[in-house]
């Protein structure tokens, strides 16, 4: 896509959204609740979190690290029996991160009712070599038009993302130039 970052000759080919494209299903069990009997939040971001890392790390050809979680929304409370699958997938790369998208759908574990969606997620990846430094990732090739609207979305919630860490930073210098400590 021409809204790219350039790159340097000779860098690695393009992949395709689909090539890395996975699903994580799991049964929640009665050791995964919480206080109120439900589906502990955290071991549903751990899934997300886990999903995205495979996601990430099969578009990038290697290791890749969570740099950030954009973004976590709980739509509905998941329960004990119910089996969930986390859906990730690849919208949005730059020179080394990649912005992955995830959806949580679960379904009763006994019953043939459609899976109903209960979370979304954003999460942003750095790929690393052996020491940890940054490396060049695969330019991420929209296939689909909800791919494209994806990668275009992805576009926009890092814009957001830069700026408001400009504004932070902006800020947080202001405020030691005018002699007040945190």
């Amino acid at each position: 896509m021409t809204d790219q970052a350039p790159r340097p000759e000779g860098d690695i080919p393009g992949k395709p959204t689909a090539a890395s494209r996975t699903t994580l299903s799991h049964i929640m069990t009665g050791s995964d609740t919480n206080l109120l009997g439900t589906v502990h939040g955290g071991v549903i971001m751990k899934l997300v979190d886990d999903a995205a890392g495979a996601v990430a790390g099969r578009h990038s050809g290697g290791p890749a690290v969570t740099a950030s979680m954009d973004e976590m929304v709980f739509l509905e409370p998941v329960r004990v029996g119910d089996l969930v699958h986390v859906r990730a997938q690849v919208n949005w790369t730059g020179r080394s991160s990649m912005e992955v998208g995830v959806r949580v759908m679960a379904e009763r574990w006994n019953e043939s009712t459609p899976a109903q969606q209960v979370g979304s997620a954003y999460l942003v990846f750095a790929a690393v070599d052996a020491d940890g430094k940054p490396r060049p990732v695969p330019q991420v090739i929209p296939e689909t038009e909800r791919d494209k609207r994806r990668y275009q979305e992805a576009q926009i919630r890092r814009t957001h993302r830069l700026a408001r860490r400009r504004a932070i930073k902006e800020l947080r210098e202001k405020r030691v130039a005018d002699g007040i400590e945190d």
